[in-house]
């Protein structure tokens, strides 16, 4: 059985003020490699029978179980690590999430497609009242529709690119809650600068929606902090122009993981990420887009263990916490190795 936003029946609007669209679809500053029907034949054939078997874990990650009143409890500035790229702000005592996908599989199916290694550290019912939802774009591992129905109603603000909010409209999301932009544009929320930036990616649910919405990363500005939340980007030179327009960056929260050769251009593989941290100016990377699904064909844990390693070679401070541990993302530390 299908799942009910697995083919958008949205009307698919226009942007024509937007120097991204072409007046029928967002494209990046560089176009996309394609590859051939050969080399697409063969990446779906070796997705659908020929994965290695490392590409999950074999038992279930460690695990930090969350709830209300343990957030309640933790200190101001913090982020929460729920998986993949969903995670938790607290600032200014009010909640944050980026991305939140809390459903079993990343996927227009509920039978089929990538599946969680585990479940959410919080469940969607014990999360507290929400300010924001942050939106990066609209790929089902990083949009959920059967999550943004629980949350629409206990959620004060939903930010993103030009034409995803249009997508939450149409699921019922109520139109005045929601704020999309375009590249440069800005929100100020409760003394908080949401800057939607450039990324290197696409877009798409279904067979003709392909790049109808824009994708973008976020910079989180306020008087106490300065955040970079990546989404997902191949590397390109736009992370040097962010960092020159808005860093030094307190922390970094960038891709590394679902990385392959064959889509580095929107994917970054790990020393694409170690390139984009020096870029934005940061001073501490916390990597994203691991730990929650098998999306490529890396074991699961390579994001992690390259990450590190070239951290060190570089001598760039990386926050790992494990899924459900808080960070103070102004006084950060060096976890232990959990994987």
């Amino acid at each position: 059985m299908l799942n009910s936003s697995s083919i958008c029946r949205c009307n698919i609007k226009r942007y024509p003020q937007s120097a991204q669209f072409d007046g029928k679809r967002f494209n990046n500053k560089i176009p996309r490699q394609q590859l051939g029907l050969t080399e697409f034949a063969k990446l779906f054939w070796d997705f659908a029978f020929n994965k290695p078997k490392n590409t999950a874990p074999e038992s279930a990650l460690p695990l930090i179980k969350l709830d209300a009143q343990q957030l309640a409890a933790a200190a101001d500035n913090s982020v929460f690590r729920l998986g993949h790229s969903s995670l938790l702000f607290k600032m200014q005592g009010k909640y944050w999430l980026t991305d939140p996908v809390f459903t079993q599989r990343a996927s227009p199916f509920k039978w089929f497609g990538p599946k969680r290694f585990q479940p959410a550290p919080i469940a969607l019912e014990d999360l507290p009242p929400i300010e924001g939802v942050i939106l990066s774009h609209d790929h089902y591992d990083h949009l959920d529709y059967h999550t943004i129905l629980q949350l629409k109603d206990r959620v004060r603000y939903f930010l993103t690119p030009l034409g995803v909010g249009d997508l939450l409209i149409s699921w019922g999301v109520a139109s005045e809650k929601i704020t999309q932009l375009d590249w440069w544009e800005s929100k100020n929320i409760g003394g908080i600068h949401f800057v939607a930036t450039p990324s290197q990616h696409f877009s798409g649910r279904g067979m003709f929606d392909s790049n109808k919405r824009l994708w973008c990363s976020w910079s989180i500005i306020s008087d106490d902090f300065r955040l970079f939340y990546g989404g997902d980007s191949g590397y390109f030179d736009g992370f040097k122009q962010i960092g020159n327009k808005f860093g030094p960056f307190d922390m970094a929260f960038l891709e590394n993981g679902a990385y392959d050769r064959r889509w580095a251009d929107i994917h970054m593989l790990p020393q694409d990420t170690i390139k984009a941290f020096i870029d934005l100016n940061a001073k501490w990377l916390f990597p994203i887009h691991n730990a929650a699904f098998d999306l490529a064909f890396h074991a699961w844990n390579d994001p992690l263990n390259q990450i590190v390693t070239l951290a060190q070679e570089q001598q760039i401070n990386v926050s790992m916490p494990q899924l459900g541990q808080g960070v103070q993302f102004l006084q950060p530390q060096q976890e232990k190795k959990w994987w």
